[in-house]
């Protein structure tokens, strides 16, 4: 099993675009295959890894995960094409279509049949990357327009462009399915070791229907991560970050986290968290996540217990392990990332 990290959002790390650099330097060193950054509330993960690129050379960078909403599938193609360039083929894209709240409410799109929209985009994608002349009728997305008499156009492609995995997010029965479709990777968070193996089936499901086998496939899951002694501080500080994910992200009707809460059997806890924090209640909204589901659905704990964390997300098929570290400063972050290297067990 790889280990991975997340660089987080800018205004971490001590506030200081400098310090993401220094930490990803220190997992280059202390043997991380890949740093990954995600499309946030204010971070831009192509500006940052392109940035990181020029100042790292052997590890791997990851967007987890640029959202589909915000570039068409060909700006996404030259933007994976671009930073494998710079990067040595370093490079790998994670896409997911996000929610309605961010697709609706920043990039005033519809958020409409999520599944088939990521069918289409990574169909055109692949085709821009392989420098094919883009033509395609899919559910939803025709290129040309319908009706244009513009000609199809290639992207121009350097001959010695290494090939980019693309990685699907998902957490749902088909998502994860069409991951195992037509993508090399899948992305998932806040999923125990138990959740990844019975995955597994859906996954082969996936590539069976599409005439494939799994080899080489990653399963790179995203797990939030702290080593303390004191069990009950780093369930405590988990508790806030949970809250937001099953009462914040998304909406009411469509929040991917709350639903995966409620199949690992904390469906009246995740209720009760999500109200409390739908009606402004931050604080209760926390204070309602029980320590079972902190557990469950994170990697909490003192060094013994992490470790064994970390042997059951191996044991049940995690081909990638990216830490998501919820320590603030840059002093601590480092701290961490000593921490979970250590106690990763071998591969």
């Amino acid at each position: 099993m790889r280990l991975g990290c997340t660089l987080g959002s800018l205004g971490g790390v001590g506030s200081r675009p400098a310090g993401y650099v220094e930490f990803a330097r220190q997992a280059e060193r202390l043997g991380y295959e890949s740093v990954w950054s995600a499309e946030g509330f204010g971070t831009d993960p192509v500006s940052l890894l392109a940035w990181i690129a020029g100042q790292t050379t052997e590890i791997g960078l990851g967007t987890a995960v640029m959202q589909l909403s915000s570039r068409s599938p060909v700006t996404a193609a030259m933007t994976a094409a671009t930073l494998a360039q710079i990067s040595g083929g370093r490079f790998r894209l994670g896409l997911g279509p996000s929610g309605p709240k961010v697709v609706e409410g920043w990039h005033g799109q519809h958020y409409s049949r999520p599944l088939a929209r990521t069918r289409d985009y990574v169909a055109v994608l692949r085709m821009a990357l392989a420098g094919q002349p883009i033509r395609y009728a899919g559910e939803t997305i025709t290129l040309p327009v319908a009706g244009s008499e513009v000609a199809p156009m290639p992207m121009h492609v350097p001959a010695q462009l290494a090939s980019v995995p693309v990685y699907l997010a998902g957490l749902g029965p088909k998502a994860i399915e069409l991951a195992g479709e037509i993508a090399d990777g899948w992305l998932p968070v806040h999923c125990p070791p138990e959740f990844v193996a019975v995955s597994r089936s859906r996954l082969a499901a996936g590539a069976e229907r599409a005439g494939r086998s799994l080899a080489g496939f990653d399963v790179a899951v995203m797990a939030f991560a702290v080593v303390e002694e004191d069990l009950d501080l780093a369930r405590d500080t988990m508790r806030p970050l949970l809250a937001l994910y099953l009462g914040g992200m998304g909406t009411p009707a469509a929040n991917f986290y709350y639903r995966l809460a409620c199949r690992l059997g904390f469906g009246p806890a995740a209720a009760a968290v999500r109200e409390s924090y739908l009606l402004g209640y931050l604080d209760e909204a926390a204070a309602a996540v029980p320590d079972e589901l902190v557990d469950t659905m994170t990697m909490a704990g003192p060094p013994e217990r992490v470790r064994e964390r970390l042997a059951a997300y191996r044991d049940a098929g995690t081909s990638t392990l990216i830490v998501a570290l919820v320590s603030q400063s840059l002093p601590e972050r480092r701290e961490q990332l000593e921490w979970i290297a250590e106690l990763a067990p071998d591969a």
